[in-house]
């Protein structure tokens, strides 16, 4: 017997993963991954280094050759350069509050315009490393609007900081 010929249909594809209601096809992230990443950022915020946000007092500055210098040093560097931090709300979460007391501790122990009574190793070399580029490092930055300084006030703040340094020189000749 002759059975009429019916015409082929493509057999129906699967529209795979897709994101809800986007139509793209995005990979699923396992859930288990999810669930370590989560237990871990919970596990990481007991550990206790980063939060001891202290701001000792300022026992003594340069004497600034200009409002302007201290103004733009104030705005760029005494995050983590002087004893007048603002320790922002981030800076209580870890990982980032440890990349945040490591760096502050570092900076006030290369050089802290609050302690001017002390030797300031950090201060024969700060207009190279504001100069190159260095210093206030990229991810500073980032989080800082303030401390991107355009071309021009960048190189005030480097004669601003020349002139001081000549004319208040911290303990130990920087």
């Amino acid at each position: 017997m002759d059975t009429p010929e019916r015409p082929l249909q493509a057999p129906a594809k699967h529209p795979g993963p897709k994101a809800h209601g986007t139509g793209s096809r995005l990979r699923r992230v396992p859930r288990g991954l999810i669930l370590v990443s989560a237990g871990l950022f919970v596990v990481i915020q007991l550990v206790p280094y980063g939060r001891s946000h202290t701001n000792p007092p300022v026992t003594q500055e340069p004497s600034w050759d200009s409002a302007q210098t201290r103004a733009l040093a104030a705005s760029a560097c005494f995050d983590c350069h002087s004893n007048q931090t603002n320790w922002y709300w981030f800076t209580n979460i870890a990982p980032f509050s440890w990349l945040v007391q490591s760096d502050v501790e570092g900076g006030r122990a290369s050089l802290n315009f609050s302690e001017w009574n002390r030797p300031q190793d950090g201060a024969g070399d700060v207009a190279e490393k504001i100069q190159s580029g260095e210093m206030p490092p990229w991810y500073y930055s980032l989080i800082h609007p303030n401390a991107r300084l355009s071309s021009t006030k960048k190189q005030q703040l480097i004669d601003g900081l020349s002139r001081t340094f000549a004319a208040s020189p911290p303990i130990g000749g920087g």
